[in-house]
């Protein structure tokens, strides 16, 4: 008797240190931070799933079809993708505490992801219409950073210039808008000149960065959109660019998408991000790129500085006046002045985010934002009713074209003494890394 109740107390016992050890190990799973790349995966199905909820939100996929798939079947809710990434944020601050042991780049991800699960968040929050965003606040949600503030006065040099470049009784916009018209593309010759420009643009490229070797892309025409050019990335090293002609394109114009859409902007970008961190990491939040998000200040930003990057100083002149002037059947004798007048105008573009600022605060009604953009930014008529149309669709995105090549510039020439080759060096590393606007430091 005494036996048996000996054997059942350590039988007990026994019982009682196993559910010990599956209770501490159940304990240890759920306190044990998911994985980067989980967290990276779930990442990307978030995204997916509220682009289901906001169309244009995922301006381009190209990871496994079934994330999408299941994205659509899945079905969340606003809400629940809001407490998922929450969730996620909490799961990354673990690997924070580890970075230390971590290398730059490997740093630089852990970054990326806090910063786009966060815009994430701010984006679905938006969509709930439970939240109203300032200007400032928006660009500080979505795109990790906020543009400084310009006052009207500050735009007035540059007005003053071109009132003297361009004298004549009429309002300054209508002289320049005069002026702009003999350097308009014919519609016929609209993709010879295109092609053009896009082919030396790429050509500059390739001497100072590798593209995959299957890169491409088609170029296409459109009409009635609220941009003036687009590049939709595919995947695989291929892309769809589109120009806006519903209003006339001046010659400038040709070079500045052709590098801002193609090379090095767009196109590269999602080439490179694709090539060295999709596909060679395995790093799969690179198979998703959310519109609103802080890697967009990037892709923009670099975008409008590579054009410099392209043609530095009076290269960009040059070809347009050798090449793509008689291309266009325009006189060449005037391109050294246009040349002077564009660059003046573009001192102008943080006047348009002072009446987007202004604009999407409401502060200001839709006639008094197109008036401002003509006044200020020197803009058409047609051209501020399309800018305003961006406004309305993209919000506080327009910081991402001059404020994100400010910060682009900035980082890329933080020496102050490279050259052409330690520039693109220096750009290429930007390209092909996951640095963002609070990581350019």
């Amino acid at each position: 008797m005494k036996n048996k109740q000996m054997l059942w107390a350590i039988g007990v016992v026994f019982v009682a240190i196993i559910a010990s050890i599956q209770l501490q190990k159940t304990t240890e799973k759920a306190d044990k931070p998911l994985s980067v790349s989980t967290i990276a995966e779930q990442y990307v199905q978030l995204s997916l799933s509220l682009g289901e909820h906001e169309k244009g939100y995922i301006d381009a996929y190209y990871g496994p079809d079934k994330w999408q798939q299941d994205a659509q079947s899945l079905g969340l809710s606003l809400k629940e993708i809001i407490t998922k990434a929450s969730q996620l944020q909490h799961h990354l601050s673990f690997h924070f505490n580890e970075r230390h042991n971590l290398t730059e780049v490997e740093q630089l991800r852990l970054h990326y992801l806090k910063a786009q699960l966060k815009a994430l968040s701010a984006r679905a929050q938006m969509n709930t219409g439970e939240i109203v965003f300032t200007f400032d606040e928006e660009t500080q949600a979505l795109f990790d950073t906020q543009a400084p503030t310009k006052q009207w006065s500050e735009f007035e040099d540059a007005l003053s210039k071109l009132e003297d470049l361009l004298p004549g009784g009429n309002s300054l916009i209508d002289r320049v808008d005069a002026f702009r018209a003999d350097f308009v593309i014919p519609t016929d010759k609209l993709k010879p000149v295109f092609e053009a420009a896009i082919q030396e643009c790429r050509a500059r490229t390739k001497k100072f960065i590798k593209l995959p070797d299957n890169e491409n892309f088609t170029l296409e025409f459109v009409q009635d959109k609220p941009w003036s050019g687009y590049n939709w990335y595919k995947g695989n090293s291929y892309s769809l660019i589109q120009v806006n002609t519903e209003l006339p394109i001046n010659i400038s114009r040709a070079i500045d998408l052709g590098c801002h859409e193609g090379y090095p902007g767009h196109h590269t970008y999602n080439g490179l991000l694709e090539e060295n961190l999709y596909r060679q990491r395995g790093w799969v939040e690179f198979s998703v790129y959310p519109l609103f998000s802080p890697q967009s200040l990037i892709a923009e930003g670099s975008a409008n500085y590579g054009i410099e990057m392209a043609f530095p100083e009076q290269e960009k002149v040059k070809f347009e006046q050798e090449v793509l002037f008689p291309m266009a059947g325009l006189d060449t004798s005037k391109a050294a002045l246009y040349s002077e007048v564009s660059a003046l105008t573009s001192q102008l573009s943080y006047a348009g985010n002072e009446v987007a600022r202004r604009y999407l605060n409401g502060e200001i009604q839709r006639e008094n934002a197109e008036a401002l953009l003509q006044k200020y930014a020197l803009m058409s008529p047609k051209k501020a009713q399309q800018r305003v149309r961006f406004m309305d669709t993209y919000g506080s995105y327009v910081i991402n074209y001059n404020w994100g090549k400010d910060l682009v510039k900035q980082w890329v020439e933080a020496d102050g003494n490279q050259g052409q080759a330690q520039r693109w060096q220096r750009f290429s590393e930007l390209l092909s890394t996951p640095r963002l606007p609070s990581t350019l430091d």
